[in-house]
């Protein structure tokens, strides 16, 4: 996995999967996004469904946009007629990533899931996303116990600038990219986890990735990333329970000794996975975090699959 770049043409074995997350926040702090590319959509009922056999036959670029006018969401499945990869292109229907002069491009055009009942169509999201990393880091880490679940912190640290088509506002700000991949479903390696990413006020980006694994053990990461590529490890930090959503998913927040992880907005609430803006203090300073909590356990259930295919449709073709 290790590269120049973010190595789009990696393979995935059957019962596998490989994601490229993209995130970003406005300088102004009002906008976000986030674009998740996947080969075997590692969230998707279809295919669990279909038995994992055949990943790049389950693909998806997933979109999601934060503003004050509100929320948008997008997440098409696709087939691999619909799929063309190398190693520095990723394109699935309309969408493509592209890895292009040390920067990572982005052109997405999706269509949000409808928002009854004030809206009953699916509005067209169209974009051009621009993510010029500081550096590109060196190291992978397994998160499970086999190294059968891996992670890479590609560009903890990246200017992001976002252009859209039509009225939205377009926005300049802090961004990231990593990329997870694994050779079995997530819910066979972990029951729980909390992952954050932010940056701090001496210009290190921070990361914090906190498993709960299926054989009972913990593992955390804490680590900061200097503009160089420079990743060094932490020890872990204290970590408190924060509110539960909506479908009463916990979340838990990380912060100093005798500080407090405060939660500023809530993101994404489902059954089994939340985002969220996080205020806390780490290594000493104030920051603000982009952060998820994922329930494997509950991704497992075959009623939350169920409940899936109304915000992830399958399309075939483009």
């Amino acid at each position: 996995m290790l590269g120049v770049g973010p190595r789009f043409d990696a393979p995935v074995p059957p019962g596998g999967y490989l994601w490229w997350y993209v995130d970003g926040l406005s300088e102004c702090g009002r906008f976000g996004l986030s674009v998740i590319a996947f080969v075997g959509s590692v969230f998707s009922p279809y295919y669990a469904w279909s038995g994992r056999k055949s990943p790049e036959n389950h693909v998806c670029i997933n979109v999601a946009l934060y503003a004050p006018s509100g929320n948008r969401w997008a997440m098409t499945e696709r087939g691999r007629e619909a799929l063309s990869r190398n190693a520095e292109s990723f394109r699935v229907g309309p969408s493509s990533l592209t890895w292009q002069d040390g920067a990572l491009v982005l052109n997405l055009d999706e269509r949000a899931v409808p928002r009854p009942p004030k809206e009953w169509y699916p509005e067209r999201l169209r974009c051009r996303i621009q993510l010029i990393p500081k550096a590109v880091t060196r190291r992978q880490f397994c998160i499970d116990a086999q190294g059968d679940h891996n992670w890479w912190p590609i560009a903890p640290l990246a200017d992001i600038s976002v252009e859209f088509e039509g009225a939205r506002e377009s926005w300049t700000g802090h961004g990231y990219l990593d990329s997870n991949w694994g050779l079995e479903p997530l819910e066979y390696g972990f029951e729980y986890w909390d992952w954050a990413r932010g940056v701090l006020p001496d210009g290190r980006a921070v990361l914090i990735y906190d498993v709960n694994r299926k054989d009972k053990t913990r593992h955390c990461l804490s680590l900061t990333a200097s503009e160089d590529g420079a990743i060094s490890e932490h020890d872990k930090p204290a970590k408190s329970s924060l509110p539960h959503g909506f479908w009463r998913m916990k979340r838990s927040g990380h912060h100093d000794e005798g500080a407090a992880a405060e939660v500023l907005s809530t993101l994404e609430d489902s059954p089994f996975y939340m985002r969220s803006k996080l205020k806390t203090q780490l290594l000493g300073q104030p920051v603000e975090l982009i952060h998820e909590s994922l329930s494997g356990d509950r991704y497992a259930s075959p009623l939350v699959k169920l409940m899936l295919p109304w915000r992830m449709p399958r399309r075939s073709g483009w």
